[in-house]
């Protein structure tokens, strides 16, 4: 992080010194009193179960030496305090001051689904040529794309930052902090559509994403989308796809290479290119297409992006393949929405050999739309050997897969039970997905599997 004084956190913010030097250098920025540390701030956040004030004592203890508040608290003599209307709304106001300070190609991705792998496909790209910050992890939201952005130093070239939503007008303040170059948008699909109500109005919100563009922002979509796939008035667009051959860059001669991935090809400038992808499912071929896009308009040789793409990393618990012995677990618990899951269930169905058993979880943040979309999948299963859900909405899965040829299917209320199911029930050639929105915690499922 390149170094900040107590008046540019006063000027970003608004707020007032308490007390303090106005010249003292922050080093470095945190929200986790646990990290807390010399020459450091801390920016104590109010959360839905617990108010990170009460630990403003503790992150003194541990060496800060600046704290943003908005209540009141004891003053420090030895320390400096900053009093604003809202701390979380502060964490913003620093972070956009401080990206303004790097002009530097930036690209924001969004979507319903994809968004974390597209963005290490991108990154992975980009790196084939400039020094490249992305986001850690999912830290997509207005805490955790601040905290990214502050990340930024001299050295780097690029930013490659995450958007995550779950309610209207969320991607409009993301943006308003990463002025992005180019915008990438993955898919409109159900995820948080029991806060937003309709796919338009999800699609609307993604669109957000654009709001801060200058004369040059670029924005980068699916368009085989059947919403992204409208002209966007007034944006200079650019689409791929792989069913809509009117876009931009299109896949061709796709093909589907199990458990190691997938192929296909591009043409660009007079010629054709083969692309590897090594990601299981052949949906990973619309996060290759983005990060094709992306690079081509960063200036970055056809070879290099090629190259980018084989080479990029998956984030832990997105899709990955792990064999504990001869079982294989596909292990894509991070989370869930219907279209993730029909992805996840193409690839376990193209298993080569053993059973295929899917073990799914709730999916959240759906409402009433949860019963006829979960229902729609469970009936449209093949392949499938065994079904195994868990929670309160999973069970629709269950009650659509009655329809098929699936030869077991079991539902549980919770985790540990599924464990113990599971624990007797797997044999050491299975082929198992786990999958289920963040909340459940399916990560368990698969540390138990591991133990096993």
């Amino acid at each position: 992080m390149q170094k900040l004084n107590v008046a540019d956190i006063i000027e970003a913010t608004g707020g007032q010194l308490i007390c303090g030097e106005p010249d003292f250098i922050i080093s470095e920025i945190t929200t986790d009193s646990r990290k807390a540390g010399v020459n450091m701030m801390f920016v104590p956040i109010v959360g839905e179960n617990n108010d990170a004030h009460d630990y403003i004592g503790n992150a003194f203890e541990n060496g800060a030496d600046v704290v943003i508040t908005h209540r009141d608290i004891p003053i420090r003599s030895d320390k400096s305090i900053i009093r604003v209307k809202d701390t979380r709304i502060a964490l913003g106001d620093i972070a956009r001051f401080y990206k303004q300070k790097y002009n530097l190609p930036t690209v924001a991705i969004t979507g319903s689904v994809g968004k974390t792998t597209t963005k290490d496909m991108i990154s992975s790209v980009l790196t084939m040529k400039y020094n490249t910050l992305k986001t850690q992890g999912n830290f997509n939201n207005d805490i955790g794309l601040p905290l990214t952005v502050f990340r930024l130093e001299h050295k780097h070239e690029a930013a490659v930052l995450e958007m995550g939503m779950s309610h209207f007008g969320e991607i409009h303040y993301l943006a308003s902090i990463a002025r992005p170059d180019i915008a990438v948008i993955t898919n409109i699909g159900m995820s948080h559509i029991e806060n937003l109500g309709s796919k338009e109005n999800i699609y609307r919100s993604k669109m957000q994403i654009c709001d801060f563009f200058n004369e040059n922002g670029t924005l980068v979509v699916n368009g085989d989308d059947e919403f992204l796939s409208k002209k966007q008035h007034g944006i200079r667009t650019i689409t791929y796809g792989i069913e809509n051959k009117d876009c931009d860059i299109v896949a061709q001669d796709v093909q589907d290479l199990g458990m190691e991935g997938s192929s296909f090809t591009f043409f660009l400038d007079g010629e054709y290119h083969k692309v590897t992808v090594r990601a299981a499912g052949v949906h990973n071929v619309y996060n290759a297409l983005a990060a094709i896009c992306v690079g081509r308009l960063m200036n970055i040789p056809v070879t290099d992006i090629i190259d980018g793409i084989r080479e990029f990393q998956l984030t832990n618990m997105r899709m990955e393949i792990k064999r504990f012995g001869g079982l294989t677990v596909i292990n894509d618990c991070y989370n869930s929405a219907p279209d993730s899951i029909r992805a996840a269930l193409s690839v376990l169905e193209n298993a080569k050999s053993g059973r295929r058993i899917a073990v799914l979880g709730d999916v959240l943040e759906m409402g009433k739309f949860a019963e006829a979309e979960l229902y729609k999948i469970g009936e449209n299963m093949k392949g499938i050997d065994a079904l195994v859900t868990v929670g309160e909405n999973a069970h629709f899965l269950a009650e659509g897969a009655k329809k098929t040829e699936t030869g077991v299917i079991e539902s549980f209320n919770t985790i540990d039970d599924a464990i113990t199911f599971l624990d007797k029930f797997l044999k050491s050639d299975d082929n198992v997905l786990i999958k289920a929105s963040r909340g459940m915690h399916f990560e368990k499922i698969v540390e138990a599997l591991e133990e096993r």
